[in-house]
């Protein structure tokens, strides 16, 4: 505490206080809050109308937020130059000025947020090379230019979500060479400013959310080395990721969440080798394939809840021996098969919750692990069948596991000898029936070992039945039927046998009577076209009135042999214009 003088006795008590607890007389504008320990001065929700004056030059921290300052004028804070953080949050401030901040070389934090900014010129942050955290969210922001942060070489987090931002240049992220954290939400951008994010070498986590733009583009972040996690959220047009879209990222953490994914982008996920977090969640996939995420060496946890999957094939997770946390609740799965996991014993947490779950055979490995297993609060509950229906699985006891969870295995119905025997052409139809429970899947294969689809020349119908159409001599052989489910396979092998057609070696192009027709055809085109000619010259000329209504003509003729030549003997012949 200061020792009180008799030149500051003068001033009265209240002055004499303030100098005692180390602050000017001046040190705090009358409609602000001072708190001289901690260096603060309050102005918050004062409606303000402008930067009052008279702060204390120590001061540290000033919160001018909830006014209505319209705009900052140039060097407004420069007698505050041991200030750290200013908070202009919340106020009506539509313009800035070149060099507004200019002085403030020891400020750490600068808030903006919730204003009326629609652009920033270059030069507005002179001066605030020790700036580390930047808000400049819920403005009217429309675009950045070209160097607008050069100045802030050591700014880290850059706050620019709910903006109307249409176009970022690509040098507006010059200088930002420590920024390790941008967040982009909501914005009007259409595309990836792919350009001005490779100006930012130390980026270490990108979020961007509610964002209309479709597709992720090949290369899409180049040259972000470091970046680590990157979030897309609530892309309601995005449906493609370019095969190459995340080449060259070493991701630990991605989410693409609440997007129109409807399938599970391996392409562009196989360049990821050191990623350990992946949330696909909110997507309409269907189905999560096997053996397509091998190239994800550590991956740990995967989250894709809230999705329309309908089945996780076998060997969906081979490969990942980090895997650690399934989250696959609120989809549309009947069952989640053991071998869809390269190893069940390294899984610790599942999310099995809000799915039609068939308690069957299949998820007894679930089932008899619901002790160890962590299922995160959320119990799987069975929906089929009815005699375990709505019963959560730390409800069975042990001893009656066998008897409810049971399987039967696929049988073929009909076993009756199939055996077409057809010509070249002919459609062909091959019946397999097939029950079991649960509802075993039917497979056919030629001898060739070829599995057929439900699409194709030959293809397998959605009953089971398999399709020959136009049956070629080659489609001859046998064909195997296979149903399988969990509990066991069944088979059955039909035979075909097509006979080819002869065909004629030679078709004539045209008959005597095709050239016949054509040539009177010919005759009959030429006949009217002379005729139009010899109309219209009559009605010319009765258009040009008196006229020489005669011509003559000399003409020599071919002789009889085709040829013309000398010798030929001359013929005339006169022509009258009716």
């Amino acid at each position: 505490m200061k020792i009180c003088t008799p030149s500051v006795v003068r001033w009265g008590a209240w002055s004499i206080l303030l100098a005692c607890l180390g602050v000017s007389a001046g040190g705090c504008p009358s409609r602000c809050t001072c708190r001289p320990e901690a260096k603060e001065v309050i102005c918050s929700g004062k409606h303000l109308n402008s930067v009052p004056e008279g702060f204390s030059s120590d001061a540290k921290r000033l919160d001018l937020s909830y006014n209505k300052l319209k705009t900052v004028g140039r060097r407004q804070f420069s007698g505050l130059q041991l200030l750290q953080e200013l908070d202009l949050s919340d106020n009506l401030i539509s313009m800035m000025e070149v060099e507004a901040f200019q002085g403030l070389k020891n400020l750490r934090t600068l808030r903006i947020k919730n204003n009326r900014l629609k652009i920033i010129p270059v030069g507005v942050f002179a001066g605030l090379s020790s700036l580390r955290f930047l808000d400049l969210s819920q403005n009217e922001i429309l675009v950045f230019l070209d160097y607008t942060f050069k100045d802030m070489s050591n700014l880290q987090i850059l706050e620019a979500s709910e903006n109307d931002l249409v176009f970022i240049s690509q040098r507006a992220f010059f200088g930002l060479t420590s920024l390790v954290e941008f967040n982009l939400d909501r914005s009007n951008l259409t595309s990836i400013p792919t350009e001005a994010l490779s100006q930012l070498p130390n980026l270490t986590r990108l979020r961007m959310l509610r964002i209309y733009i479709p597709s992720l583009p090949n290369n899409a972040f180049r040259r972000l080395h470091k970046l680590r996690s990157v979030i897309i959220s609530s892309w309601p047009m995005l449906d493609t990721l370019g095969s190459s879209s995340l080449a060259g990222l070493n991701l630990t953490s991605l989410v693409i969440s609440n997007c129109n994914l409807s399938t599970v982008p391996y392409a562009a996920l196989r360049h990821l080798a050191y990623l350990r977090f992946l949330d696909l969640s909110y997507n309409p996939i269907t189905v999560i394939q096997g053996n397509l995420l091998g190239d994800l060496l550590r991956l740990q946890e995967l989250h894709l809840a809230g999705g329309s999957l309908l089945r996780i094939e076998p060997g969906a997770f081979r490969g990942l021996s980090n895997f650690r946390t399934l989250n696959i609740s609120s989809n549309q799965l009947t069952t989640l098969e053991e071998n869809a996991f390269h190893s069940v014993g390294n899984l610790q947490v599942l999310r099995l919750d809000s799915n039609p779950l068939a308690c069957d055979c299949r998820l007894l490995w679930v089932v008899r692990r619901r002790l160890r297993l962590n299922f995160d609060g959320f119990q799987p509950t069975c929906s089929t069948p009815d005699a375990v229906r709505l019963r959560q699985f730390r409800d069975f006891s042990e001893k009656e596991l066998p008897r409810l969870f049971t399987c039967r295995p696929a049988r073929i119905l009909d076993r009756r000898p199939q055996e077409a025997r057809v010509e070249e052409g002919t459609n062909v139809l091959f019946s397999c029936k097939a029950d079991g429970d649960p509802a075993p899947a039917i497979t056919w294969i030629s001898s060739h070992k070829n599995v057929f689809s439900p699409v194709g020349r030959i293809r397998v119908l959605p009953n089971g039945t398999l399709e020959v159409r136009y049956a070629q001599v080659q489609d001859s052989g046998a064909y195997q039927c296979l149903a399988g489910n969990a509990a066991g396979n069944d088979s059955l092998t039909v035979g075909l046998y097509v006979k080819g057609v002869p065909r004629n070696r030679s078709i004539p192009i045209f008959s005597d009577d095709t050239l016949i027709i054509a040539t009177t055809m010919g005759f009959l085109s030429f006949l009217s076209s002379v005729a139009i000619c010899f109309v219209f010259m009559f009605f010319w000329s009765q258009s040009k009135g008196q006229i020489k209504h005669t011509a003559t003509i000399d003409f020599v003729p071919r002789s009889s042999m085709g040829g013309g030549g000398e010798g030929g003997e001359g013929g005339r012949f006169t022509m009258k214009l009716i």
